[in-house]
């Protein structure tokens, strides 16, 4: 019966229906990611010490590499699970859910190890000086050296649940997890608790992540003999065309995310020149603004489920529907959203922290920041769509024209004809320009695959 509802969501439930079932709890989700990523800012901040602000900042680049993993397995997994599910091949499914998990899960442990072993170089890549590395190393080693697993599966977990329709359990699992974050964040961050500072905030998210991924474990067990996620260990024995599906999307989708920290990286590089109150500023600026970034990606990740099922069982008309009404409803939304950040930066800054030369600092780049979101949810709904059908080529030249050939050139020239306030408008830039690229070439795809479907119809 269960496994009927499934069906029935993918193939019949109307559009707009169906898009808001899978999205609205993936958005709800995402938000809650964000509030306990502005927590960690936002209690920090209450110290007023610009060096352990720094620290949560510098050590951000680190965090987001967790989505290479996260997209490799996350992205690749889902996608490959989803166009099996609409071709009927449960093995398939099953097969790819345990490979999946527990890949990302020695990927954790190997990121643990790697970290841990090379430290103290690192700190000096992400940009650490003397007075902010001992911060920065110590919200590290709970974020990363324990952390890296239990982070790392807490989302791959949340994507093969809502792969096969389950939006609600993956987002409830999610902001279990951030809630528990939430909570803890005062307790050991702050002079009243256990006074740890940033490394406080590091601990939190540890024990966060561990608990999201125990309510996985749990209901995966009570939903045994409903669900098609399996995570038995002789399920995960590589099979090549299911490894082979699951690389060809979640290796460009994790190039993307690696890319992604090369750009933070030279963005905290060259802020770091203009000393701590800057990139604590620019953190701050960058946390606010995740906030539409995580509405665009939660359209993006709730509807690859649609995409994929209907794009494997060769319904291309409704899955271009599914896509069209996203993409409409997420950029009539971050197009308001944009211009009452751009109006209230200050404000929003000033929830955050009192330093004066900080709240300058962030308003001017959080100005520059919210002006690409429009764009940026263009060219996430894009991809994800691309990555959805299994077009992880396409995707991954995405995600080089995004950085490599837009964004950090963007960086590097604009800090120089604008010095620090420049690098907040480098997104902006990229993204206006790939937006409209990808748009274009998702509707070019939607309309050769119909093309050629039509043909055989008719022959």
């Amino acid at each position: 019966m269960e496994n009927k509802q499934k069906s029935l969501l993918f193939e019949q439930m109307p559009i707009p229906k169906a898009v808001f079932t899978l999205a609205v709890p993936t958005i709800l989700s995402s938000l809650v990611m964000v509030l306990y990523n502005l927590a960690d800012t936002w209690f920090v901040g209450m110290l007023n010490d610009p060096i352990q602000n720094a620290a949560v900042t510098l050590a951000s680049p680190v965090l987001l590499a967790f989505n290479a993993v996260n997209n490799l397995f996350g992205v690749g997994t889902s996608s490959m699970m989803g166009r099996a599910l609409g071709r009927k091949e449960e093995e398939t499914v099953r097969r790819s859910s345990a490979f999946g998990f527990w890949a990302s899960a020695f990927s954790g442990l190997l990121f643990s190890l790697l970290f841990t072993a090379f430290r103290t170089p690192l700190l000096s890549v992400l940009g650490a000086s003397a007075e902010n590395s001992a911060a920065t190393a110590g919200y590290l080693f709970w974020t990363v050296t324990f952390g890296a697993a239990p982070s790392i599966l807490n989302v791959v977990l949340a994507y093969l649940v809502r792969t096969e329709g389950a939006s609600m359990h993956a987002s409830i699992g999610t902001m279990s997890g951030c809630l528990l974050n939430i909570v803890l964040d005062p307790i050991f961050i702050l002079p009243w608790g256990l006074n740890m500072g940033a490394a406080g905030a590091g601990l939190a998210t540890f024990i966060s992540n561990c608990f999201a991924c125990l309510y996985f474990f749990v209901l995966l067990f009570i939903k045994r003999k409903s669900t098609y996620v399996c995570l038995h260990p002789k399920m995960a024995a590589p099979k090549r065309a299911i490894v082979f599906g699951i690389c060809a999307v979640g290796i460009p989708a994790s190039i993307q995310n690696l890319l992604n920290v090369t750009g933070m990286t030279v963005m905290n590089n060259f802020a770091s020149a203009f000393g701590s109150d800057a990139v604590a500023a620019i953190g701050i600026a960058y946390k606010i603004n995740m906030i539409p970034m995580q509405v665009a990606m939660g359209f993006s990740q709730g509807i690859m489920p649609l995409i994929s099922y209907n794009y494997g069982s060769r319904n291309i008309s409704r899955a271009k529907k599914a896509f069209t009404f996203a993409a409409k409803l997420t950029l009539s939304g971050l197009v308001l959203i944009s211009v009452l950040f751009y109006v209230f930066a200050g404000n929003l800054m000033n929830l955050f922290i009192q330093t004066e030369t900080i709240i300058a600092y962030g308003t001017k780049f959080l100005r520059g920041m919210c002006l690409g979101i429009p764009f940026l949810a263009m060219d996430f709904l894009c991809v994800g769509a691309l990555q959805a059908c299994g077009k992880g080529l396409i995707s991954f030249v995405f995600a080089l024209m995004r950085k490599v050939i837009l964004e950090i050139p963007a960086l590097i020239i604009l800090n120089m004809l604008f010095p620090l306030y420049g690098l907040a408008y480098a997104q902006f830039a990229a993204e206006f320009i790939l937006a409209f690229i990808a748009i274009t070439t998702l509707m070019h795809l939607f309309r050769k695959i119909q093309r050629e479907e039509h043909l055989q119809k008719v022959s």
